[in-house]
């Protein structure tokens, strides 16, 4: 935006910002060496004497905030959030990583393991594992309770591979899920004793978790057999969040970036709009034919802009200006397959709700 002085700048109406003041309360503008009006304006009467309120109000929230899905997959998504400040996006981010529960492996019974894997480290490999397993149907395990069908789930692991065969792929497909709870029964102090196991299922699982639970992806390599090696164990996975492992964060990335906003300060055409578009390694930018012989070069995909800053260093340097719409965020969301990515969303919201309810009623 060129400089003017203020006093050559028109009379803007009341309850209308200048143009320069809109852009700095609304945009983030990229120069060649750095960002400038990064900084958000939150005082409610910075705008007063010019008859603007910048006060955050309900009405106006609700009125304006709006979300656009862009694209779904079973295990991705892409939605833009519309009219919300980059405080709320960074907490929907923060919680969708460290604060939305899943199912993980968190305790493995090592029955024998003769393998070339260490037994903890074959135990990270399981923890690590998705589970396909719906947290919201499990309690959460505390230190005195006992695991049971509604806050454990149970795997089995055996293989082996036989003397003279060859090398042996242990696959995470070749763990069985135990709707009965454990099998491994605990060391009596006596032989009289009545056996017990590690967990106390009342009942089938099956009508906890309303269908048959395993793991999301069947060909995840666990450890490699060789002839006469052998791998026994017994996994008991725990609902658990991300803040306490990074085994419970239900996505494998949860990031927003600003919408990009292209603008021409002034025409670019000829030979420099052809290596405006050549420059761009994204293909932001176009070719207009005006007629008569005679180019331009167009923003044609603003919204790929990656902001490697090619467009502004050069010939155009003085023609083009990089900039971010404050209030709308491009945010992405991969799940590790846990839930669907629009279920873990969904999920933040209300994890965000009931923390300002619980903030409020504190307060009050």
């Amino acid at each position: 935006m060129p400089k003017v002085s203020a006093l050559d700048m028109e009379d803007v109406p009341k309850g209308k910002l200048p143009e320069h003041l809109e852009l700095q309360r609304t945009r983030v503008v990229c120069k060649a060496d750095a960002p400038i009006h990064t900084e958000g304006i939150q005082y409610s009467g910075a705008y007063a004497s010019m008859g603007v309120d910048n006060s955050l109000r309900m009405d106006n929230f609700c009125k304006n905030f709006k979300i656009e899905i862009k694209w779904l997959t079973e295990d991705e998504m892409e939605f833009d959030m519309i009219g919300i400040d980059a405080s709320i996006a960074n907490a929907f981010r923060r919680i969708l990583i460290a604060e939305v529960p899943t199912m993980a492996i968190e305790k493995v019974f090592m029955v024998d393991n003769t393998s070339v894997i260490a037994d903890e480290v074959l135990a990270h490999r399981l923890g690590l594992i998705p589970l396909d397993a719906d947290p919201r149907q499990f309690e959460y395990l505390s230190e005195n309770d006992v695991p049971n069908e509604r806050n454990t789930i149970v795997y089995e692991l055996k293989i082996s591979c036989k003397k003279g065969s060859p090398r042996l792929t242990v696959k995470s497909d070749q763990l069985k899920w135990l709707p009965d709870g454990s099998q491994l029964h605990k060391e009596t102090p006596s032989q009289s004793a009545e056996p017990k196991t590690y967990t106390s299922f009342s009942g089938n699982q099956l009508e906890v978790s309303k269908k048959p639970l395993g793991v999301t992806y069947k060909d995840i390599i666990l450890a490699k057999l060789g002839a006469g090696q052998a791998i026994e164990l017994e996994a008991h996975a725990v609902k658990g969040i991300g803040k306490d492992h990074a085994k419970w964060s239900p996505v494998a990335t949860a990031w927003y970036r600003m919408l990009p906003e292209v603008v021409f300060l002034k025409e670019v055409t000829g030979a420099d709009a052809e290596e405006l578009v050549k420059k761009c390694p994204v293909n932001v930018f176009d070719i207009e034919d005006l007629g008569n012989g005679k180019k331009r070069a167009v923003a044609a995909r603003p919204r790929a802009c990656t902001l490697c800053r090619e467009c502004i260093r050069g010939v155009t340097e003085e023609a083009v200006e990089l900039r971010r719409v404050k209030d709308h965020f491009i945010f992405t969301v991969e799940s590790t397959g846990a839930l669907p990515p629009e279920v873990l969303f969904t999920e933040a919201v209300k994890i965000l709700e009931e923390k300002c309810n619980r903030l409020i009623t504190e307060l009050s």
